[in-house]
């Protein structure tokens, strides 16, 4: 119970921050509008850190149904704790986009674009393209996963040291692929805050974007996967 419990509020506080910041950033009347990609970023990758330090300890701090189900095949973490862990991720993203929206009710309430609004909730690529939309999830989805596992092969770390290199972790996937569509990464990160734009009454929101839903399931499940694959058949000793 103290696994899922982490994992809801530990993926609650994780959008809270992240799609936070990226109110912060692009809504009009935001005190820090215009502050751009850089700030976006980094606080998305602060936003991974801050929970993980919290409850690391009690549940792995996974906070991404994909990264749980490439741990599960890999045999990291047993498949009957995997329904648990993705129901709480799920309801805590949801949670998180829906306090977003009420701190910044009225910025949103300001805004025009029915876009902007959509982008502070959930991801979307520069250029549509399904397969190849797919493809950067999976393969950032497949760095960030393969990095995590990796971590272990930095000889004894320090406890907390970890979570640091997780932020950078998130911050390089940002700052190197996250132009393509927005790096999700992470079922849950999207799918979670895109059901609470598409619940609220969100002022002149626009449509929710469902069509694009397949590309943040597909995508990092398979890069996820296929981290923990090569990992694992990669002769470390």
């Amino acid at each position: 119970m103290l696994a899922y419990i982490a994992e809801f509020i530990g993926t609650f506080l994780l959008i809270l921050l992240g799609d936070g910041v990226v109110a912060n950033v692009t809504l009009n009347k935001s005190g820090m509008k215009g502050a751009g990609s850089i700030q976006i970023t980094f606080a998305w990758g602060l936003a991974v850190m801050l929970p993980a330090f919290i409850f690391g300890g009690a549940s792995g701090a996974h906070f991404n149904p994909a990264l749980t189900i490439a741990l599960a095949v890999d045999g990291s973490l047993a498949w009957n704790l995997v329904p648990g862990y993705v129901i709480a991720q799920f309801a805590g993203a949801f949670l998180g986009g829906c306090l977003v929206y009420l701190l910044f009710k009225d910025q949103f309430d300001a805004t025009d674009s029915a876009a902007t609004k959509l982008g502070v909730f959930s991801t979307g690529p520069a250029v549509p393209n399904t397969g190849r939309n797919i493809l950067s999830e999976a393969v950032g989805t497949f760095v960030l996963v393969f990095a995590i596992k990796g971590l272990s092969q930095a000889g004894a770390v320090p406890a907390g040291v970890s979570n640091l290199l997780v932020f950078g972790i998130i911050v390089s996937i940002g700052m190197s692929l996250g132009g393509l569509t927005g790096y999700a990464i992470n079922p849950a990160r999207d799918l979670g805050p895109r059901l609470a734009h598409a619940v609220l009454p969100i002022k002149d929101k626009g449509d929710s974007n469902w069509g694009y839903a397949p590309v943040v399931i597909i995508g990092p499940i398979i890069g996820a996967i296929a981290a923990v694959l090569l990992y694992g058949a990669i002769p470390w000793q």
